[in-house]
């Protein structure tokens, strides 16, 4: 949690995946306990590449979860087409008893954003259906959910007619999300782990749901690293983003690796799932704030 609350409005990130390498080794139990090593490493980085974009705007927490492994996430995925049911059970029930005492304890009414990555944003999906469903009084006061990362399809949308999605740059209450691939994942259609039919991704420069192709120049600043700190900076690596509609996803002709070689089974040889955020760091950063803004003008 924050060391001191300065906003009036709050965020609650769920973050991604983090136990991945050691949750392939022989005899690795399915499910991270909290104090896993590799998990709580690459939850504090994720965080520092991630969450830190609704730092400007508002008060973040971050709970830990005990939660799914890549490898048994990638098998539940490919049993079920979905990687929803590994979240049930343990995951959703640490996110959830995270959620009751946050509101509970430190929310104090205000308005707020729930926001994640990956497993993150699957979980975000899940709290949507289900939590929030069981608690409208607290649903109301969602300025907007990032579910990044993580396909928001037509048949979940369908199924779930309180939620809604995104269909602009400053609508609330809504789900904001995409999956940003390159052209060799569309022209293969590769199999990907986190796009699923009928996925649906909002452009994240111009804030549109058709093909309209937004250019680098509307990019207000891609988070890359310092190659002599090590450190994080704003750069510019030509991360333009047009929508695929029949896939649903974002495409783009940034100058980054895709997903390490080893993750390609998951994500397809020209993902850029890692760069999610990263890619339109200040852009999601400006987003957050004006919708915001345009929260306040309506309450």
């Amino acid at each position: 949690m924050p060391n001191i609350i300065t906003k009036d409005i709050d965020t609650f990130y769920i973050y991604s995946t983090s136990y991945v390498e050691t949750s392939f080794k022989e005899g690795a139990p399915d499910y991270a306990s909290l104090d896993t090593p590799e998990m709580v490493e690459r939850a504090q980085s994720e965080y520092v590449a991630h969450a830190t974009v609704y730092e400007d705007s508002t008060n973040v927490f971050a709970p830990y979860y005990r939660q799914a492994g890549m490898r048994y996430a990638g098998e539940v995925a490919a049993k079920s087409g979905n990687g929803e049911a590994a979240l049930l059970g343990m995951p959703y029930e640490d996110i959830t008893a995270a959620l009751d005492y946050y509101f509970e304890n430190y929310n104090e009414g205000r308005p707020f954003i729930i926001a994640g990555h990956s497993q993150g944003s699957t979980m975000t999906l899940l709290v949507l259906k289900k939590y929030f469903k069981e608690h409208p009084d607290y649903y109301k006061r969602m300025v907007a959910a990032y579910a990044i990362g993580y396909a928001v399809t037509k048949d979940y949308l369908a199924a779930n007619p309180h939620l809604k999605f995104a269909t602009g740059e400053s609508d609330t209450g809504v789900i904001v999300s995409w999956n940003t691939e390159g052209k060799q994942n569309v022209e293969e259609n590769a199999k990907n782990v986190v796009v699923l039919p009928g996925a649906i991704s909002i452009n994240p420069l111009n804030w549109k749901l058709d093909e309209t192709y937004a250019p680098a120049s509307e990019n207000l600043g891609s988070l890359i690293e310092n190659e002599k700190t090590g450190m994080g900076k704003i750069g510019d690596i030509g991360a333009d983003a047009q929508i695929n509609l029949a896939r649903g996803v974002i495409v783009t002709n940034a100058k980054a690796a895709p997903v390490p070689a080893p993750l390609t089974a998951f994500f397809g040889p020209a993902s850029f799932h890692d760069n999610d955020y990263t890619f339109y760091y200040n852009n999601i950063k400006d987003n957050v704030a004006k919708r915001i803004a345009a929260y306040k003008a309506g309450h």
